[in-house]
């Protein structure tokens, strides 16, 4: 088996080798952006394709069932498939997609293990098919980004280059999903917080660009949702998108804390895998079978909005049935908005894998039409229900992420056009800075942030976490042991090319360093060679740091000490000294490798 890896390793290092002899390192990187963009396109469309006709398959038996059991039951169902896959299977946690994309950007040197290529699809199929109510954009823009790490390192590129291609994936994860190129190159630029340079934005498009058109190809119109704008946009009620930004942020805000408490009470509460599976399937399959729109994505609710009699379409609760009247469809509306933080936390809180991002379109496009429906029923206005889904999907999904960017491209390519852009631009805006108020990281940043391992929004942090200690350890320094005299210092003087003397013990233990400017006026005078000890002209550093420190406290330590030299042990065992010097090169050098601007 090594030698068959051996040999495949040979074979790329040969193809890799022509390659270089025949074209540029961009060109390479454009065309491998292509094959990321192919099997990116091809692992979510067979997501896609098996997620949809499955829940054609639950739903139709569910027609068949009156009590709705059968929905009660198949969360349970695939909460447990999943929840067996990943634990005897994967044996690694699928939990928070984009968050993990971004936990190995900024602590992994952009690697992923090689489970991730096609465990996430996997995972969160089996979760959202059977009813999980999640999205699955976050596992493939996982399984894009894992994709495109995997094959970074088997054509040997650096980590600038590694870093692009996992933006690539995920750009061509969300691209295929909703047909929206541009909206996948921007996820990846803002979400990932990739530079934006022409060396990174022809990649991300070549790729994004490449799964839309499979996606276009092999996917109909049942599979991948589509909007159109009815009516066009009135600046008169540009007062309104205003307000409803303010709305979906609040929403935004809703929704994130609420998710936040469920997913910790389950973690912190319930330590049983069995007992999250079960207290979370079975309260999820309450909440569906009350309220179906619960179900998997909710797009077709999304869809149901944009019919011509959308009360009739959402005519599927027994406990709550709608008889066409107005105030009984904003109350279900309204109970499904504060559900659904509900119905997402039961599914990732007792283990099910899938994302935030259709859960916050969901949100949305409910909230906008709630909204435009108590305007219209207390006849302050006439606004268009349809119009104000649409802009209120970019509003939430702007709050939820952070992004409005992405918010406000997406939504403007799935209705096929930029005539609600203004609007979007509106809501999407107000939206952000409503949450953003409360909340200064997203749904995906926040508990990196917390961890301290978010360093993808802060380049200093990026190129600090790059920094290995071990590559910065000077160890040409002369040692002295901490019981000799002082005559065995000049020896060392002599044939020293430091300033600096580590004072170490039989066993190398540190103990302390001499300066060779606190014994210059005494190094000349023989008779004190065999009198003054060691220990007595040692004197302690201002600072020590361990091997275990991170970088980032390495460099607090020079800002601190203000010192050059600063000396290094391991377990208190003395290993070298760090020098500011050429700390602040390996920064240098590093900042300008992690640039993605073409040269």
């Amino acid at each position: 088996m090594k030698s068959d890896s051996k040999n495949l390793d040979n074979r790329i290092k040969k193809i890799t080798d022509w390659i270089e002899s025949k074209i540029s390192k961009r060109t390479f990187l454009y065309l491998i952006s292509i094959v990321i963009g192919i099997v990116t396109g091809i692992a979510t469309i067979i997501l896609k394709t098996v997620v949809h006709y499955t829940g054609v398959f639950v739903h139709d038996v569910s027609q068949l069932d009156p009590t709705h059991i059968f929905l009660f039951a198949t969360p349970l169902i695939g909460i447990t498939l999943t929840v067996l896959y990943v634990k005897y299977y994967v044996k690694d946690s699928l939990a928070h997609g984009v968050s993990k994309i971004l936990f190995a950007i900024s602590r992994n040197d952009s690697r992923f293990p090689k489970h991730n290529k096609y465990s996430s699809i996997i995972a969160s199929t089996l979760t959202v098919a059977f009813g999980g109510s999640v999205g699955l954009e976050a596992p493939a823009a996982l399984t894009g980004s894992a994709i495109g790490s995997n094959l970074a390192e088997r054509f040997n590129l650096d980590y600038k280059e590694r870093t692009l291609l996992v933006g690539c994936g995920a750009a061509a994860a969300v691209a295929c999903i909703f047909k929206a190129p541009i909206a996948g190159t921007i996820f990846a630029l803002e979400v990932l917080m990739l530079d934006l340079s022409i060396l990174s934005i022809v990649p991300l498009l070549l790729s994004a660009v490449t799964a839309s058109i499979l996606s276009m190809l092999f996917l109909g119109d049942s599979v991948v949702f589509y909007f159109a704008v009815f009516e066009d946009f009135n600046i008169h009620n540009t007062f309104y998108y205003v307000i409803l930004g303010v709305v979906c942020g609040l929403i935004g805000l809703y929704f994130t804390r609420a998710l936040e408490f469920l997913e910790t009470r389950f973690a912190s509460k319930i330590k049983s895998s069995a007992k999250k599976v079960l207290m979370g399937g079975l309260a999820l399959g309450v909440l569906i079978s009350l309220f179906p729109p619960l179900y998997g994505e909710g797009y077709g609710t999304l869809m149901a909005l944009f019919s011509s009699a959308p009360a009739d379409t959402l005519h599927t609760s027994s406990f709550f049935p709608l008889t066409g009247k107005v105030w009984q469809l904003a109350l279900f509306l309204a109970l499904i908005i504060f559900l659904k933080a509900f119905a997402v936390g039961f599914t990732t809180g007792s283990g099910g894998v899938g994302g935030v991002f259709a859960p916050s379109l969901f949100l949305g496009g409910l909230t906008g039409y709630l909204f435009a429906l108590i305007i219209n029923s207390l006849n302050i206005s006439d606004i268009s229900t349809r119009n104000f889904a649409l802009v209120g999907m970019a509003g939430v999904m702007a709050a939820v992420m952070q992004a409005p960017l992405s918010a406000i491209f997406l939504i403007a390519e799935i209705t096929g056009g930029y005539a609600l852009f203004i609007p979007i631009i509106v809501t999407a805006t107000f939206a952000y800075l409503t949450i953003h108020r409360f909340e200064k990281h997203s749904i995906y940043t926040k508990n990196l942030a917390k961890a301290g391992e978010l360093i993808t929004h802060n380049k200093d942090q990026a190129v600090i976490t790059l920094m290995k200690m071990p590559n910065l350890i000077e160890t040409d320094f002369s040692t002295v042991n901490y019981n000799a005299y002082f005559g065995s210092l000049i020896s060392e003087i002599v044939s020293s090319t430091r300033n600096i003397f580590p004072v170490v013990d039989d066993d190398n233990n540190f103990k302390g360093i001499i300066l060779l400017d606190d014994i210059r006026k005494i190094m000349f005078d023989c008779d004190l060679y065999d009198e003054i000890e060691i220990k007595e002209l040692m004197k302690h550093p201002k600072a020590i740091i361990d091997k275990a420190d991170t970088m980032q406290q390495v460099m607090d330590c020079f800002e601190e000490t203000k010192e050059w030299n600063l000396p290094v042990v391991d377990n208190g065992k003395y290993l070298g000294f760090l020098s500011r010097s050429k700390v602040l090169t390996s920064y240098r050098d590093l900042l300008r490798e992690v640039s993605l601007a073409s040269d």
